[in-house]
Formats: C-alpha cells, sequence, structure tokens
C-alpha cells in the first residue's frame, strides 16, 4: 500500500513522495475521478508553464488570505506556517505540485481551509509550536489526505465500519452509482499529488457525513470550526480508494482480496458516528 504524501509544512518522519517534473506528468491524469469537483482549475494543470503566485490570488475569494511566495523574506517573520495563513499569507512554493493543489483546494473550499486553519493556531496557542497534540495530528492527516464521503444507507456504513471491503465495493458496486454511499468532496491535496503517478493505490482520510449530500462539506467545516470533531486521529474512516467501482482498472474479487492494501479491521477499532 502507498501512503499519501506528508505536507511540505506539517512534521514529517515519513519518507517524502518525490513528484514527476510538470513535463514528465501525462495530462490525462486529471482525469482522475478524484479530481471530479475540480473541474474549473484544469487549466493551472495542464497549461505548459506554471501558474504564478498572481494568476493563483486572482481565483481566490477577494475576503480571504493571499498566496506568497515561499522564499527567504517571506520566512523571515519566524511565523509558523499556521500563524502565517491567520496573518493572510499562505506560503506557496513555486513550480510545486503539492502546493498547487493546495492552492486550489483553497479556491475550492475556502471555508474548510479556514476551519483546519483556526482549529491548527487554536492548538498552537495552547500548546506552542515543538509538539503537536493528537487533535493537530487528525487536522494535518485530513489536511493532506481527506474525503468526504456521503452515506444515505446505513447497512453500508455498517461494511464499511467492519472492513467488509469486497462486500462494500464489489458486491454493492452499484450502490456508489445511485446515491447510496459517495464521495462528495477529495479535499486532501497529498492525494492529488500522489495521482501523478500512475497506479498508485491511495488511502483516503474520511469524514462521513450520513443523508443528503448538500451542504456536506460545509457541515464537515462548521464542525471542525466548532472544534466537534477531529480530537484525534482515528476519528478518521480509513478508505482504500482503489476500491471505489470505476476508480481502478482490474477490479474483481482476487483484487478486493489483497489485505496489504484492503486491510482488515483492527481488533478494537471502532469508528465515531456519521455526522
Amino acid at each position: 500500500m502507498t501512503a499519501p504524501a506528508t505536507d511540505a509544512h506539517a512534521d514529517g518522519g515519513r519518507r517524502r513522495f518525490v513528484a514527476p517534473l510538470r513535463g514528465q506528468v501525462d495530462a490525462g491524469c486529471f482525469r482522475h475521478p478524484l479530481f471530479d469537483g475540480y473541474g474549473e482549475y484544469q487549466d493551472l494543470l495542464m497549461a505548459p508553464h506554471w501558474p504564478d503566485i498572481e494568476a493563483l490570488n486572482a481565483r481566490m475569494p477577494a475576503s480571504g488570505p493571499r498566496f506568497a511566495r515561499q522564499d527567504a523574506a517571506l520566512l523571515a517573520d519566524g511565523l509558523h506556517y499556521e500563524e502565517r495563513i491567520a496573518h493572510g499569507r499562505i506560503a506557496t512554493r513555486p513550480e510545486n505540485w503539492h502546493d498547487l493543489f493546495n492552492a486550489m483546494v483553497w479556491m475550492r473550499h475556502p471555508a474548510l481551509k479556514h476551519a483546519l486553519n483556526q482549529q491548527q493556531c487554536r492548538h498552537m496557542a495552547r500548546m506552542g509550536t515543538s509538539e503537536r497534540s493528537p487533535a493537530q495530528q487528525a487536522l494535518t492527516q485530513f489536511d493532506e489526505s481527506g474525503v468526504i464521503v456521503q452515506v444515505s444507507d446505513p447497512s453500508l456504513l455498517d461494511l464499511w465500519g467492519r472492513h467488509d471491503w469486497t462486500t462494500l465495493f464489489h458486491a454493492n458496486a452499484k450502490r456508489w452509482h445511485d446515491g447510496g454511499i459517495a464521495v462528495v468532496a477529495v479535499v486532501g491535496h497529498a492525494l492529488m499529488e500522489q495521482v501523478l503517478v500512475p497506479g498508485r493505490l491511495l488511502v483516503g482520510k474520511c469524514l462521513v457525513v450520513l443523508g443528503d449530500p448538500a451542504g456536506a462539506v460545509a457541515r464537515v467545516a462548521a464542525s471542525i470550526a466548532a472544534g466537534g470533531i477531529l480530537a484525534a486521529p482515528s476519528e478518521l474512516r480509513p478508505l482504500p480508494l482503489a476500491g471505489i467501482p470505476g476508480w481502478y482498472a482490474g477490479q474483481g474479487e482476487a483484487f478486493y482480496a489483497q489485505e496489504g492494501y484492503f486491510r482488515p479491521l483492527r481488533e478494537g477499532r471502532v469508528y465515531p458516528p456519521p455526522l
């Protein structure tokens, strides 16, 4: 199983994913379902040249923070990455896939990104920047690898909770198309970066909304802003994204039997109820 890349601005420890150069990327990868919610930004991905900071800021809501070129002058302010966002500047490396995808999520889901930043700053105000609480770890994991999933059929949520992957994905393939269960939004920019290399088996860290998908992202953003969720990484449900019908070639019972990717439920693991 391939783990999603870590944030360049978060504390590390993991082996960092190295993205291919812009000219080496097959533009067909941007047709992956993971990018379904980002069609209006395809030009930023497929143009022969990288967009500059001004082009990114032109796509941001006027009332939000602005992207700022990450250079020595910017970093000299001594602020933590999250603190700098609270002051209105999102440090952004030029010609960098990871930061471009992060910018796209800011453009598409600004309220959600604001909520994540506000909570990170709240925890840093209490703990400082030398340590990270379980909540900060959860916020970072969702920011990097987050997926919001809507479920209208509770029986599917039960299958997911038991890691009965073959039944959830294979036997119930049609439910991924008829509204029984669906990905509402991919918000993890590290997941997007991983798609640049074909064939990688990705795992989303999910928050689940029960019922109508309308307003699902807003509900998640409001819950994060209120501090009602993401107190610990264990709240995030893993979802092997390659198992979603139509998201990967060669799906079948043998594919879903790969325990190295479709991992069984760990003893004692219980997921929180959906929103």
